[in-house]
């Protein structure tokens, strides 16, 4: 095989496993999580350390976490997810597109189970309404 053919089968190879480990995962709908289990049973502690939680979650949800705009977030409140009550946390930002652009504001809503973050959920209008916004610079500082 020649030195070309070798460049393209391992250039190939590295294209595929990003597509390769997102079949592993699954959707986030699949992802494993303390919601589903007996320990999110009983009543849910307000999650103490809502913000470095929430942090810690965006920093792993948004692929570049670096740039994100208009940062704000709601006070956790108890919501029912999933026929239980949990604590939600809701943000709006403008995260930095791949291309470097800004386009629309996204609203997000924050899980909380037995106290600690445990998903940042996309459908986040129903969860959010009515939800009080402040300023959360946190998230606008963000770094890799």
């Amino acid at each position: 095989m020649g030195q070309l053919a070798k460049r393209a089968v391992r250039l190939a190879l590295i294209l595929a496993l990003p597509l390769a480990l997102a079949a592993c995962f699954g959707s986030d709908g699949d992802r494993p999580t303390l919601m589903d289990g007996t320990q999110a049973g009983g009543p849910q502690p307000f999650p103490d350390n809502f913000r470095s939680d929430t942090l810690a979650l965006m920093r792993s949800y948004l692929n570049n976490p670096v740039g994100v705009r208009d940062a704000s977030m709601a006070e956790p409140l108890q919501r029912e997810v999933g026929g239980r009550q949990f604590y939600v946390s809701c943000l709006h930002f403008t995260p930095r597109e791949t291309d470097g652009t800004y386009k629309a504001m996204r609203e997000r809503a924050v899980i909380f189970v037995n106290g600690r973050g445990d998903r940042v959920a996309d459908r986040a209008s129903e969860l959010c309404a009515g939800a009080v916004y402040v300023p959360f610079p946190e998230l606008e500082k963000m770094t890799r």
